[in-house]
């Protein structure tokens, strides 16, 4: 059985750069999804068309739209990169760039060029939680993503800030700390009888 060994990270995209090629339906779609998640990341988006919802989305959000053909100057500054045009040429060559410079990136379904996928998340206030299929299955990280929806609580947010709260009454070192919210919290896992 194949295992997934990606490494999961929550990026503040609002401290990064990032840049993407494309101005077509998938474009939009990595756009409506970072920033459903991230409203105030840094994004540039490159394309020689862009739709219209795509135009009116990045104005609201403050993401630069550039009318242009991709050439590898528009990487400067960048830190992460997502290539999603319709022409698979271009894709390539956005990933080989990116890899010369050592920026990440993610070529639309296409997962060998990319270092990064952008899987399903959920997100009920503080908690967030990331869905992976190892860019095998972008259908079961949505399935997955509507399941924890509705499984997780409204008011899971409360028991996060109520715990926050009460870790900040706590003395000793961290390992004691650990212990005490661990006790507090056990009851979240163990079965009722």
């Amino acid at each position: 059985m194949e295992r997934n060994e990606l490494y999961p990270v929550f990026l503040k995209v609002s401290n990064l750069n990032v840049l993407i090629v494309g101005g077509g339906n998938v474009g939009l779609e990595k756009l409506t999804f970072l920033l459903k998640s991230s409203p105030k990341a840094q994004v540039q988006m490159v394309a020689p068309e862009f739709l219209p919802d795509t135009l009116e989305l990045a104005e609201k959000h403050n993401v630069e739209t550039t009318k242009d053909v991709y050439v590898k100057k528009y990487l400067e500054g960048k830190h992460m990169v997502i290539a999603c045009t319709d022409k698979p040429e271009v894709n390539e060559q956005v990933y080989h760039d990116c890899r010369r410079q050592s920026k990440l990136v993610n070529v639309a379904d296409n997962p060998p060029f990319c270092d990064f996928y952008m899987g399903g998340i959920v997100t009920k206030g503080n908690v967030k939680v990331a869905i992976s299929t190892n860019g095998k299955s972008p259908t079961t990280a949505k399935r997955l993503r509507q399941f924890f929806e509705d499984v997780l609580p409204e008011n899971i947010d409360d028991l996060v800030n109520n715990l926050n709260e009460y870790r900040k009454t706590l003395k000793g070192d961290f390992e004691q700390k650990v212990e005490a919210l661990n006790e507090f919290t056990k009851g979240l896992v163990n079965k009722k009888d």
